[in-house]
């Protein structure tokens, strides 16, 4: 293993997106992750296409550089084994309520009795002290309970609807990421361990009213709620003659130097709402009506070249057809294809990030069913008769015939 992480180890007990998609990238990174997975395996393993049972799309794209085990957690030996795993491990990330860890006897106390310097970090919906605490939570729930659907009624008076794409289960991941990266330097540094947990309630109201504070920043308020210029109905993609156009014209600078391409600067300078940020944002609704009329007279090309000579942020709109063949994706070598030793040539995307020493990059490519169960047992000091009795029982299970070393 290689990268900044190499030589950690990971106990993922994760399922679905939000924490797999978090030790994807710490196994990126070079961490030893060992995905742990219930006897039918990952729920997303089925969300397909696939070319072959329990690899779907999604699992693939969220499961790279891990191992996978299979262990189930409900029969006293499949626990035993965690607690085996987690004697050797740096961290150990869920995504189970901690009510249901409780119920397995995998509570922080009990992990860490046999680790104190392991990092048991939890992702799930709520914090624990309120009263959702024992709620379950999804994407969709909690993209509602952060008002995200309520924000685009709100700019354009359109039903309530969710951002189509796993906003909160990305976001929050990317966030554990950092605080897991954080906690292990404090091991390094201490030799001490804790329970982290990662709500995604919280995490996401902290997200969303970052934006929206506003005026209730202040006690008393000095305002409503909302950031007027992302509430505004024409803060979207501009309609061109031929197409549409995603432009910022935002700073000082910006607004002069749109009017100066334009041939109108006495307009910039004669109009009291292009006096500065704040006049621009109490007449911003007016100022973004104005810009998508005047979008609408040229084509995309047009306004693209007009807004790269005057350095003002644009770009065409693109669909998933048209990202996927990106020039600057491409030319970044940010897709790559793999052969895998069972579901064939795949598309894979680069880590976005470049680093001038320990570059991360996929460490090991997405496991089947239990792929790596009898390795990893027999790391942790398993020996054969003992393997060979957890699969006849059913406790864990591999894709291959059992041939204990002779």
């Amino acid at each position: 293993m290689t990268g900044p992480l190499a030589g950690v180890r990971i106990v993922d007990l994760s399922t679905v997106l939000m924490a797999p998609y978090a030790t994807q990238i710490l196994g990126d990174m070079g961490a030893d992750v060992i995905k742990v997975e219930p006897p039918g395996g990952d729920p997303i393993r089925g969300i397909g296409p696939a070319r072959n049972e329990g690899m779907g799309f999604m699992f693939i794209n969220a499961n790279r550089s891990k191992r996978s085990i299979v262990l189930d957690l409900k029969q006293p030996e499949g626990r035993s084994a965690i607690l085996d795993l987690a004697k050797g491990a740096d961290v150990l990330i869920y995504n189970l309520r901690p009510q249901v860890m409780a119920r397995l006897g995998l509570t922080y106390e009990e992990v860490s009795s046999v680790n104190p310097r392991i990092i048991y970090a939890g992702l799930f919906g709520y914090g624990q002290d309120g009263p959702y605490a024992g709620k379950p939570a999804y994407d969709d729930l909690i993209q509602g309970a952060v008002a995200i659907p309520w924000l685009s009624h709100k700019a354009d008076g359109s039903e309530p609807r969710y951002v189509p794409t796993a906003i909160i289960d990305r976001g929050v991941a990317l966030a554990a990421v950092g605080l897991v990266n954080a906690a292990l330097f404090h091991q390094a540094r201490t030799g001490l361990g804790q329970r982290i947990d990662i709500p995604m309630f919280e995490m996401m109201a902290s997200f969303v009213l970052s934006d929206h504070m506003a005026g209730h920043t202040f006690d008393p308020p000095l305002g409503p709620l909302g950031y007027p210029r992302m509430l505004t109905p024409d803060r979207r993609p501009y309609r061109t003659k031929d197409g549409y156009l995603c432009v910022l014209v935002y700073s000082d600078r910006q607004w002069r130097s749109f009017f100066k391409a334009l041939g109108r600067e006495d307009e910039f300078e004669n109009d009291p709402r292009f006096a500065n940020m704040t006049t621009r944002t109490e007449n911003i609704g007016a100022l973004y009506k104005e810009l998508a009329i005047l979008l609408a007279t040229r084509t995309t090309s047009d306004w693209l070249a007009l807004m790269d000579a005057a350095d003002i942020p644009a770009m065409p709109l693109q669909s998933l057809d048209s990202l996927i063949v990106d020039p600057h994706l491409e030319a970044t070598g940010f897709f790559s294809f793999v052969d895998h030793p069972s579901e064939g040539r795949l598309r894979e995307m680069a880590v976005p990030s470049t680093w001038s020493v320990s570059q991360p990059k996929a460490q090991r490519h997405v496991p089947r069913l239990g792929e790596h169960s009898v390795e990893v047992l027999s790391e942790i000091g398993y020996d054969d008769d003992r393997v060979a009795l957890l699969l006849e029982r059913g406790v864990t299970s591999s894709p291959f015939p059992y041939n204990p070393k002779l």
